[in-house]
């Protein structure tokens, strides 16, 4: 019995071999892949997305094209207004009167004073003729006289702009100051909406801005039922400090006689959708100084890494500015692992 366990070990060494190892595959790695498309994130196996028309709508007044503020080119005490809102009027119209009695009292002495040059140049000019005189000193009185001529002329020019006038043809659209008021220098008194052009001011929320541009087509309806093309015409660079929104202009191309200042207008917006492309964040490689990348799979389905420009970043994904087109295949998810001329298998949805 001694040599039992001789007889055993081939029994045990038959228990402790191993398995075979398993077949690992190497074939091409799996990978999530998205489709680029415009006007949204890219769409997964499936073709571009080609946007659909987007619809705003704004409520606007109807103002005019050009809205002058008149005021007096000089101080004074504001003694009778000769318009009320609403008011039509011409140009050349008187509207407004400042007490005139310093200006008349200004012209009176410049008048004397040019009055006196004139005296004292024609008696030096007949001295000068006598050789009483030298050339310097009649010199001197063709100076004096020339400028006391002037300012006579500026008392006249001051004198008259104690009644104000319209400039152009229009509707008085705001009185700004009343009788009794000591107005200054160029201070507004009255709101002129000039004739001709009538236009639609609305407010565009900074969400909406996004494929707006100035000449864009509009439709501008009013509360009576009416409708008329529209055409965007001004567009505000930069947002109002309180409302946070961009004030616009809507030039109403076929208006007519109907169209009152202050009437309630409807402007709407009818434009391809906005045609940016949006990807998932994962998709997006960080290299640093060298910008951002992603992996575009090819036809033979071998990835290369292309870079992008990215506009913006939002909680959709990121809006890539250049370095796609519509149409192109992109690895949505395990960027990190792949290698330049890999060669990926797009997992099924």
């Amino acid at each position: 019995m001694k040599y039992w366990p001789l007889l055993v070990l081939p029994f045990l060494v038959a228990c402790g071999e191993k398995a075979p190892p398993q077949t690992i595959d190497t074939g091409p790695r799996i990978v999530k892949a998205l489709k680029v498309g415009a006007g949204g994130t890219a769409s997964a196996g499936s073709a571009a997305n080609t946007g659909t028309a987007q619809d705003d709508r704004y409520s606007g007044e109807v103002r005019a094209r050009i809205e002058a503020t008149l005021g007096f080119r000089i101080g004074g005490k504001l003694v009778e207004r000769l318009v009320d809102v609403g008011a039509r009027v011409r140009p050349g119209q008187p509207l407004a009167r400042l007490d005139a009695a310093d200006q008349q009292l200004a012209l009176a002495q410049a008048e004397a004073n040019r009055a006196l040059a004139d005296a004292e140049l024609k008696r030096t000019q007949e001295l000068r003729q006598k050789n009483f005189i030298s050339q310097a000193a009649l010199d001197g009185k063709q100076t004096a006289a020339t400028a006391a001529a002037a300012q006579a002329k500026l008392a006249k020019n001051q004198a008259a702009y104690t009644t104000l006038v319209a400039d152009a043809p229009g509707v008085i659209a705001a009185v700004l100051a009343e009788p009794g008021q000591v107005v200054g220098a160029g201070q507004q008194v009255f709101r002129l909406a000039r004739d001709g052009e009538r236009e639609v001011a609305i407010a565009i929320p900074e969400s909406r801005l996004a494929g707006l541009k100035v000449g864009a087509a509009a439709t501008v309806e009013l509360w009576s039922g009416k409708s008329f093309q529209g055409r965007l015409r001004e567009l505000a660079p930069a947002a109002d400090a309180a409302s946070r929104t961009f004030a616009a202009r809507v030039r109403i191309v076929d208006a007519d006689a109907d169209i009152a200042l202050g009437m309630t207008a409807s402007v709407r917006f009818t434009q391809p959708a906005a045609s940016e492309i949006v990807v998932p964040l994962a998709a997006i490689l960080q290299q640093g100084e060298h910008g951002a990348a992603v992996w575009v799979i090819g036809a033979d389905g071998a990835v290369s890494q292309r870079p992008v420009e990215i506009a913006r970043y939002g909680d959709q994904g990121a809006v890539v500015a250049a370095g796609l087109q519509v149409g192109e295949t992109i690895v949505a998810a395990g960027a990190f692992k792949l290698a330049a001329g890999e060669k990926v298998r797009i997992a099924q949805q």
